[in-house]
């Protein structure tokens, strides 16, 4: 089987760059570069699985805490006024979460906007987010990944 988020994961010099914080079942990551804002965020299972149907009784209890202070951290970093959070499953049929921050000063991230947004990047036709604004952003959601995903269950070091 060929899955591109099962690659990212065991594709360490790629994680290194795009990696917040992990536990044992779960991975927050940053979109690769170009990502479409700076804090557009990613939670995947760390599992291969399609989605909540396929959880185990234990990723099932987890979920919504992890979904939640993975919300906070990019709200927090990103100082935005909301956190989309938005999933297909058919880009790669691994659960990956998109966590999308929502600036009500800038209509390029309002609603479905974001979609357009995301495949003008993906096309070339719209330039990505600032490398530099990426990494400072990235520098903030990895000094505050630890205190805010505190008390979620089993993670582990980067």
């Amino acid at each position: 089987m060929s899955c591109g988020i099962c690659s990212v994961h065991r594709d360490s010099e790629q994680l290194e760059a795009l990696e917040i914080w992990r536990s044992e079942r779960w991975l927050l990551r940053h979109h690769p570069l170009p990502a479409p804002l700076s804090g557009w965020c990613l939670l995947d299972s760390r599992r291969h699985l399609g989605g909540p149907a396929d959880f185990w009784p234990e990723e099932a209890r987890e979920w919504g805490l992890i979904v939640q202070r993975a919300s906070q951290l990019v709200k927090q970093v990103s100082g935005c006024d909301r956190v989309y959070v938005i999933a297909f499953g058919e880009g790669a049929r691994h659960l990956h979460l998109h966590l999308i921050p929502r600036f009500g000063s800038d209509p390029l991230t309002q609603a479905w906007c974001v979609a357009d947004l995301y495949r003008k990047v993906e096309r070339g036709q719209r330039p990505g987010a600032d490398p530099d604004l990426f990494r400072s952003w990235m520098t903030g959601a990895r000094e505050v990944a630890d205190a805010l995903m505190a008390g979620t269950p089993n993670s582990v070091e980067r």
